[in-house]
Parts: C-alpha cells; structure tokens; sequence
C-alpha cells in the first residue's frame, strides 16, 4: 500500500499535516480496543503489539508484559481527531499535540511509579486518572 508521500510528485513537498494524517491508525476492530495510558489514543492490543504508540515511541509494547504495563482497557468515549492543532475537541481532551487518530475522552487506570518519574523526567503529561 503506498503512502501520500509516494504519492506526491518528485520535488513537490508534502504539508507535514498530510503526512501525519497517511501516517495515523484507528482501531482496525471494535474487540480488544485499548487506550494508551499516557496519550489515550485507542488502537486493539495486536497494532499496539506491532505498530507501538506513534505518540509514545519510548514506551516497549514489544510484548504482553509490556503491553499491560502502559494500555487499559478502561476508558470513557471516543473522539476521532483528524487535525489535532485546529480542533477544538482535542484541545478539550488535551490531545492537541499528539498525532492525528482516535482518542479516548477520559482514561481511567494508574501507571507504575517508575513509569511515572519517567516520564516527569522527560517533561511529559499523562492522561490516565486513578479509579
């Protein structure tokens, strides 16, 4: 399957807003749908498993240990978001500076505390609030 930057023409550049629609995913199944822990964006365990979290590259999904330690299954809603810089309901959901996809509106679950101090270190928010 080629991709719009195949696409395009030699020498003509590609809105970075294009690229970056080509480039999300959506859930390719209604079952086993997860959100991510950190960003919420919900894809089924297998495309987390092969694909990762495009907003999250350092988190290791590799495998089912790592899988369960950043996804829930627990979540409220869901917003597709195609233009996250432009949208106001990723602003509301503080998705706006994540890549396009589809977003869980709330994200219930807890991160482990080295996780947590991680991503503190980093400078990086997460969206997923204890029960």
């Amino acid at each position: 399957m080629a991709s719009y930057q195949d696409e395009a023409q030699e020498g003509e550049e590609v809105p970075q807003s294009m690229e970056q629609l080509a480039e999300s995913a959506a859930p390719s199944s209604l079952r086993g749908v997860r959100a991510c822990k950190r960003c919420g964006i919900l894809k089924t365990m297998e495309q987390f498993m092969n694909e990762g979290c495009e907003n999250c590259p350092f988190f290791d999904m590799n495998d089912i240990d790592g899988v369960n330690r950043y996804l829930t299954a627990f979540y409220e809603g869901q917003a597709a978001v195609m233009d996250p810089q432009e949208s106001w309901a990723a602003k509301w959901i503080r998705v706006d500076s994540f890549f396009p996809g589809v977003y869980a509106i709330q994200v219930t679950g807890a991160l482990e505390r080295d996780i947590e101090e991680d991503l503190e270190n980093r400078g990086l928010r997460w969206r997923c609030k204890p029960a």
